[in-house]
């Protein structure tokens, strides 16, 4: 049975404070947030929480600023940033927790939305600290998370704090649960997964269980290689994991035998040197001295054709150096066949994500996941962590 989660409608939040986990974890330049996405992703769960009388304290991360204060890295344009598409006031408090941040949000009227500044100032955020937790959630009486694209790390704001406060899943949490489910669940098929990137070594787990779940991989990009070679095929100098040969030998091995196919490139764009002016060719054989930058035509067309025929498609990774002109062909036609396909269809996160704006698709994509290691960790788990404590089974 899968378990239930708590979702906003399972809470009563008029006259409330509720604590909110989002990811504003967005780009800045210049002192200003310089793509305002994953912002707009919260909205639907601040919207709703305002407009019914609550108090809504809302609590992030942003970049990776090694437990300690970094103004470049302070939430406050986001904050700002966040009055101007609420059309409403944004306190902001230039502190994590603490008595300060707790009186902060007491003498705010009911109607307040309040900012905490980058939760990753505190080194005991990324520890898992219960101490964090606890302060954190004294300065509320509900909790809602809504940071999909973090809920796959043990970090206090993520798996702490519902220990001490009720707690729900936020709007855009429900929403990837409810799209990545129709994978893990009863996938109608053939069920296709693109998988791409740089090394075996981020996706072995998923590879090794996709094997067992769907019925066709292809593998792209760089990690294409140490396929290619574990099946003793040339790459000249293609970049490639030379500890992971055994382990993708194991999954050709396995998944030939449960009736999973996998496809490799049968060619190749490549260069000289990994360089972005570099001069491409098209080959079948990768000579010593060139590497695979992309997959080639020959391999996108076929690739095309199985995936027309395909019912589900799960992509996560670029089939090459997709920012790259030259390089960008097997990316784009991935993209291009999963917008024009028929089948349910879900990217997820990360460089397919943004793969998928580039060359703008992305309105005709299924669901397009804002977590890219929480979506293959949920793919491969069927949960997360932060999933767990919010589900009413438990």
């Amino acid at each position: 049975m899968t378990p239930t989660l708590n979702i906003l409608d399972d809470l009563d939040v008029e006259g409330r404070t509720v604590l909110v986990r989002v990811d504003f974890n967005v780009p800045l330049a210049d002192g200003k947030v310089a793509d305002d996405t994953r912002i707009r992703a919260a909205l639907p769960s601040i919207t709703w929480l305002h407009e019914r009388g609550a108090k809504v304290v809302l609590a992030s991360h942003l970049g990776r600023p090694k437990g300690k204060p970094v103004e470049s890295m302070s939430l406050l344009p986001a904050a700002a940033h966040l009055a101007t598409l609420m059309n409403a006031p944004v306190v902001f408090s230039h502190d994590v927790s603490g008595d300060e941040v707790a009186a902060l949000v007491r003498e705010q009227s009911q109607t307040a939305i309040i900012v905490l500044e980058n939760l990753r100032f505190d080194p005991l955020e990324k520890a898992g600290d219960d101490d964090l937790a606890k302060s954190l959630a004294q300065l509320a009486d509900l909790f809602v998370c809504d940071a999909f694209g973090t809920m796959h790390r043990e970090h206090a704001s993520i798996t702490g704090i519902p220990k001490h406060l009720p707690s729900a899943a936020g709007r855009l949490v429900e929403a990837e649960v409810n799209a990545l489910r129709k994978l893990t669940n009863t996938p109608s098929r053939p069920f296709g997964a693109v998988l791409g990137g740089a090394k075996v070594s981020d996706k072995l787990g998923l590879l090794q269980d996709l094997a067992t779940r769907v019925d066709h991989i292809f593998i792209g990009g760089a990690m294409a290689y140490t396929f290619m070679l574990a099946r003793g095929e040339e790459v000249g100098a293609s970049r490639v994991e030379e500890d992971q040969l055994d382990a993708a030998a194991a999954i050709l091995e396995d998944a030939k035998s449960r009736g999973c196919a996998i496809h490799l490139p049968t060619d190749h764009v490549v260069a000289e040197t990994f360089s972005k002016d570099a001069a491409p060719r098209v080959v079948e054989a990768i000579e010593d001295g060139w590497m695979g930058l992309d997959v080639g035509p020959q391999t996108l067309e076929a690739w095309s054709s199985v995936l027309a025929e395909c019912k589900t498609i799960f992509w996560n990774g670029p089939m090459g150096v997709f920012e790259w002109p030259s390089f960008s062909g097997g990316t784009k036609g991935v993209a291009e066949a999963l917008a024009t396909s028929k089948a349910y269809t879900v990217i997820g996160g990360g460089d397919s994500a943004a793969a998928a704006n580039t060359f703008d698709v992305a309105d005709r994509i299924s669901h397009l996941s804002t977590g890219g290691g929480a979506s293959l960790q949920f793919l491969k788990n069927g949960t997360l962590p932060g999933l767990e404590v919010l589900q009413k089974a438990r």
